[in-house]
């Protein structure tokens, strides 16, 4: 069977990597060096994954899109939140014992969202780096924050650590999670055994939060 790539990308790394994206589509990165024959053996093992991953993308019930209207709930660190639309207020957007979004800002509710999760996500993240950063001896150089759709967070090759501001909707353990598994690529770059180790010696219970992420990453989202 042929699979067609659908995004070919070479970058400095030591591994290839496939990536099914939210429609579908498959994303290859592979080293700068590596041979093209030896990237479709990989592609060709992979092939059963990559068949499982887009039937899993099928099965997800797409969403209906936030209209920012009364009674929506919205999550922020794994809690559900409902949103009423009060009076104009500064800040627009304020999280109480629920949401509460100005009248005049109704019709830029999305932006206004993920303008404020992108301010508590560099907030909370960052909190959270520098706490197991300082217990287990990392030192990353800086937390930024995306805006990826695939991906929870990335560490650079210069030690920059980046987290998509969805992220910030999940329990607080889970981030905890995909925090120390960028913080465990400061040591390891691959996603080796060697990895793996390292990760479950910092995240004993790794494999429950990355199967929450698998299970309801579609959720945090807007």
């Amino acid at each position: 069977m042929s699979i067609e790539i659908n995004k070919f990308v070479r970058a400095k790394r030591r591994t290839i990597a496939l990536i099914i994206e939210r429609d579908g589509s498959l994303t290859v990165r592979a080293p700068k060096r590596a041979a093209l024959r030896d990237i479709e053996q990989f592609i060709h093992e992979k092939i059963d994954w990559i068949l499982r991953s887009r039937e899993k993308l099928r099965a997800i019930v797409t969403l209906p899109k936030k209209q920012y209207a009364n009674g929506e709930t919205f999550l922020f660190l794994g809690s559900e939140y409902e949103l009423s639309i009060v009076n104009p207020q500064r800040p627009a957007l304020k999280l109480g014992n629920g949401f509460t979004l100005g009248s005049t800002a109704q019709k830029r509710g999305e932006g206004m969202f993920i303008r404020w999760y992108k301010e508590q996500a560099l907030q909370v993240f960052t909190e959270r780096v520098d706490h197991y950063a300082a217990l287990y001896g990392f030192s990353p150089k800086q937390v930024k924050v995306n805006s990826a759709k695939t991906r929870w967070g990335s560490c650079s090759a210069n030690g920059t650590i980046n987290f998509t501001w969805r992220l910030v909707m999940a329990p607080l353990d889970v981030i905890d999670y995909v925090v120390l598994h960028e913080l465990a690529h400061l040591r390891v770059k691959n996603h080796s055994p060697r990895f793996w180790k390292l990760v479950e010696s910092l995240c004993p219970d790794f494999k429950r939060h990355r199967k929450w992420l698998k299970e309801n990453g579609e959720k945090l989202n807007l």
